[in-house]
C-alpha cells in the first residue's frame, strides 16, 4: 500500500512526554498534498473503514449547530479518533451556509485540529473544506469500485448536484480508472449546470456531456447516479425511475424518499451514524419500525460477508465519518514535515509550568 498504512497499531519506543509544536496548514498546502495522489488516498480511506470496522477508531455522534434566524444553515462538529500507525485524535469543524452560493463565495467552510495522541494537545490546524471533499470523493470512489463489482461496469455516469462535491468526486472517479460514454448533469441552478458542465470539457472529460432538465430525465438514462445536492428533505420520489437498477451514490444523504430506499439495496458506512437526523435511511427506519432494508455496510462488501444483488438499485449512503477527515489531515501534516513545509506557531502554548 502506497498510502498511509493505518492497518497496523505501531510500536513507539516509551520516552519522555513533550508538548508538541503547534503548526497551521493552509489550503493551499492541503491541496498541493492531495493533487495527483488520488488512488493512494483511496487505498487510504478503504483502510481507514476497515480500522473504523475492526474496532480501532472512536467515532462518537456528530454534533449539529443550527440557528432559528439562519434555517438553511449548519455547522458541524465530527470529533474522532484512530489508532493503527495513524495513532491521531482531532475534530472537524465544518459549516454549511448555502446561501454563500448566491454571494459568489463557497457553501462550506472548516478547520480540522489534530490532537497528539499521548498528551492530548493540539498539534495542528489544517483549512478542512479541501480535506472534507477528498474524503468524501475518495469514498464515494472506493464505494462506486466495490459495489460495481459482479455487475457490468456503468458507463452512463449522471451528476444531481453540481458543486464542489461533485467535482470532487468526478475527479477521483477518473483518477480511478473510470471512463464513461455519456456523463449527464442536473441542478436546479442553470448557472451551476452550465459550470459544472464547463468543468468537465476543460478537464478533457469522455464522453457526451448532456445537460437535463429534470432529475427523472437524468436517473432514467444513467447507470451510475450521484446526488451531491444540499436537499433537506427527499425530492425524488417515484422509484420506477430506478427500474433500471443503476448503482446510486447517495452522498448528499437526504434526497430519497423512503419508497425508494426500501425498494433498494441499501449500503451505508456506518448504520448508527448513517440512520440519525432525518437521512433518507433513517426516515426508511422510522417508516417500516425496522432496518431489514438495510443490506450491510461498505466493509462488509469490502469483507465478503455481502454481495450486492443485481436485480434492485444499490444504494450507497455514506454519512461521512470523522475518522477519515482525520486520516486525511494526518497524511497531509505529515506530507508537510516531509517537504519542509511545516509553519509552526512559536510560543502557542505558553503557560507550561504548573506553578509560573
Amino acid at each position: 500500500m502506497t498510502a498511509v498504512d493505518v492497518t497496523a497499531t505501531a510500536s513507539v519506543a516509551p520516552g519522555p512526554i513533550t508538548v508538541p509544536p503547534f503548526a497551521t496548514i493552509s489550503g493551499a498546502q492541503v491541496q498541493h498534498a492531495l493533487r495527483g495522489h488520488e488512488r493512494q488516498i483511496v487505498e487510504l480511506v478503504e483502510a481507514t473503514y476497515r480500522l473504523h470496522a475492526a474496532g480501532d477508531s472512536v467515532n462518537p455522534a456528530s454534533y449539529f449547530l443550527r440557528f432559528p434566524d439562519r434555517p438553511s444553515a449548519r455547522i458541524i462538529a465530527l470529533p474522532a479518533s484512530i489508532g493503527g500507525q495513524v495513532r491521531v485524535d482531532g475534530l472537524k469543524w465544518i459549516s454549511s451556509f448555502p446561501a454563500n452560493v448566491a454571494a459568489g463565495i463557497p457553501r462550506a467552510s472548516g478547520v480540522l485540529i489534530l490532537n497528539d495522541h499521548e498528551t492530548g494537545y493540539p498539534f495542528a490546524c489544517l483549512e478542512a473544506s479541501i480535506i472534507s471533499a477528498t474524503r468524501t470523493a475518495a469514498s464515494a470512489a472506493l464505494a462506486a469500485d466495490w459495489l460495481s463489482r459482479g455487475r457490468p461496469r456503468p458507463a452512463r455516469v449522471g451528476f444531481v448536484g453540481t458543486g464542489l462535491i461533485a467535482r470532487y468526486i468526478h475527479t477521483y472517479l477518473t483518477a480511478t480508472g473510470w471512463s464513461y460514454d455519456e456523463i449527464g448533469v442536473h441542478d436546479l441552478s442553470a448557472a451551476s449546470a452550465a459550470g459544472f458542465r464547463g468543468y468537465l470539457e476543460q478537464s478533457g472529460a469522455t464522453g457526451r456531456i448532456t445537460v437535463h432538465d429534470s432529475a427523472e430525465q437524468l436517473i432514467r438514462s444513467s447507470d451510475l447516479v450521484v446526488f451531491a445536492t444540499v436537499a433537506a428533505a427527499p425530492h425524488v420520489d417515484d422509484p420506477s425511475w430506478f427500474a433500471h437498477h443503476p448503482l446510486v451514490l447517495h452522498v448528499s444523504l437526504r434526497d430519497l424518499a423512503p419508497e425508494i430506499v426500501i425498494a433498494s439495496a441499501n449500503i451505508v458506512d456506518d448504520v448508527e451514524h448513517c440512520l440519525t437526523a432525518n437521512t433518507s435511511p433513517h426516515l426508511a427506519e422510522q417508516r417500516t419500525g425496522g432496518r431489514a432494508f438495510l443490506l450491510g455496510t461498505l466493509d462488509d462488501v469490502m469483507a465478503g460477508r455481502v454481495t450486492p444483488p443485481a436485480d434492485r438499485p444499490v444504494v450507497f449512503s455514506p454519512f461521512g465519518l470523522g475518522v477519515l477527515d482525520l486520516a486525511v489531515g494526518k497524511y497531509v501534516y505529515d506530507e508537510a514535515v516531509r517537504s519542509g513545509g511545516l509553519r509552526v506557531v512559536d510560543d502557542f502554548f505558553h503557560e507550561l509550568r504548573r506553578y509560573g
